[in-house]
């Protein structure tokens, strides 16, 4: 697949948009765990949410910790309609205020395998964080606490979001151009953008 270029995408969210809005999230947060947050631990889903997690952190409490884990339900470009662990936490997470920090739900099933693997783990309590959320491709219901931006159905990187393990450096966040995604979805099924 060849990538597309750089005038392919729009900008979405600048370096200034997102910074101002991942400090309103680190102070609501921040009030939220006030009494208690030596108790949260922020799990990061990689790779998508390192970028994300690593500039929210910096508006948290010192007294919280971090744990992550990264999931796949791709072979190739491709969804096996499975979703399993590549990574796990590697500590326990019983009796603790566990924050997911992910980068974009859209459908909703990898986020959902993942609250109900970790609620097996008894935590105290769970809730979501996520900088980008696509409500309308939606299938599964989520409880989602903390988003940075609600978006449309595009395809985007940069900030830690990828296209074939590209783009993650930018400093924004962009979106395809909706032609230029429907003639990458004209092609083969091997070719297709998918995000989860």
């Amino acid at each position: 697949m060849n990538l597309p270029a750089f005038e392919d995408f729009d900008p979405l969210y600048d370096e200034a948009a997102l910074a101002a809005r991942i400090k309103a999230l680190g102070e609501e947060i921040s009030r939220d765990v006030a009494n208690d947050s030596d108790n949260l631990v922020l799990v990061c889903v990689l790779k998508g949410a390192m970028v994300f997690m690593a500039d929210l952190m910096r508006h948290l409490p010192t007294s919280v910790t971090c744990d992550f884990l990264r999931l796949s339900s791709y072979s190739g470009t491709q969804s096996t309609g499975r979703v399993r662990f590549d990574f796990d936490l590697t500590q326990p997470i019983k009796g603790k205020d566990v924050l997911i920090v992910e980068d974009i739900v859209d459908t909703g099933r990898s986020m959902h395998f993942l609250l109900k693997a970790l609620e097996a783990r008894e935590p105290k309590s769970l809730s979501i964080c996520t900088l980008l959320d696509k409500p309308a491709r939606r299938v599964k219901r989520l409880p989602i606490r903390y988003t940075g931006f609600s978006i449309e159905d595009r395809f985007v990187i940069g900030y830690g979001l990828d296209l074939e393990g590209r783009y993650r450096n930018l400093p924004y966040i962009a979106a395809l151009r909706p032609e230029i995604e429907a003639a990458l979805a004209g092609k083969s099924s091997e070719d297709a953008l998918i995000e989860d």
